[in-house]
């Protein structure tokens, strides 16, 4: 029997990376999957195009994470297309710039922030409100990083948004452990994405980066995948308020020398 058998998943910025991974081996599992995106509609086409390659149903949807409204016209969407959705993965997210504190502007300050906490706010609200209408039981998966617990500078936007979104997630499992819906985080290291690819591709960066992970290589999304089916599938009922590292030993590695 496979693992998603008829569950319906949601997963935000499914267009590529993590999310295209997620999609493709949850649907490989039995899951329906609605494929969300920003802006590559093209990425998230062909995301939908390996659902249905298993044999699952799939549907495209633009979505705003940082808004609202658009927020509940795609949860309005899942449940016409699909029905009520049983699985929710955030996994949309933006980096900060680079910038130091002193020198963020407030915008710039606001997009990572409203993106990579607000989003999956949002998208939980929406979510929480339909699985309790329909009846216990449901998973919550939420992306991360490592940032969530290491500290780095030039990256205090970002950092304050995945650390918010690990105590987020922690506070929401106990809030939902008596309606059956388990909550966990993913945290990864320096996986090879769309967002990544100008580090774990130039062999300049790799010389000066790779030292740093024990593994000596970057992540690839399929990891990321394997471990996200793993969370929102039967066999981890009793795993909630939890963040999983994935990063080669990164984590570890940091302060080495001291």
């Amino acid at each position: 029997m496979p693992k998603l058998q008829d569950k319906i998943a949601v997963i935000t910025g499914s267009d590529s990376g993590m999310g295209q991974a997620m999609a493709e081996e949850f649907a490989k599992e039995g899951a329906h999957v609605t494929v969300i995106f920003h802006t590559d509609e093209a990425g998230a086409q062909e995301t939908r195009r390996r659902v249905e390659a298993t044999g699952q149903r799939s549907f495209v949807q633009q979505a705003d994470v940082c808004d609202e409204a658009s927020v509940s016209a795609l949860f309005e969407a899942v449940e016409r297309e699909l029905g009520t959705p049983d699985i929710l993965v955030n996994n949309a997210g933006v980096g900060s710039s680079g910038s130091t504190v002193a020198e963020t502007k407030t915008e710039e300050f606001d997009k990572v922030i409203r993106t990579d906490l607000y989003g999956p706010f949002f998208c939980c609200r929406e979510f929480i409100r339909r699985r309790k209408a329909a009846g216990p039981g449901g998973k919550i998966l939420n992306i991360t990083s490592v940032h969530e617990a290491i500290p780095s500078p030039m990256n205090a936007a970002y950092g304050a948004a995945k650390g918010g979104l690990l105590t987020f997630t922690r506070s929401l499992a106990l809030e939902l452990a008596p309606e059956r819906i388990n909550v966990n985080a993913i945290a990864p290291g320096l996986i090879r994405t769309p967002m990544t690819i100008k580090r774990t591709d130039d062999p300049e960066k790799r010389r000066e980066e790779m030292p740093n992970i024990p593994w000596n290589r970057p992540g690839e999304p399929r990891e990321i995948a394997k471990l996200a089916l793993y969370l929102v599938s039967e066999d981890a009922d009793y795993v909630t308020g939890q963040s999983f590292t994935i990063d080669g030993g990164l984590e570890m590695n940091w302060g080495q020398g001291a």
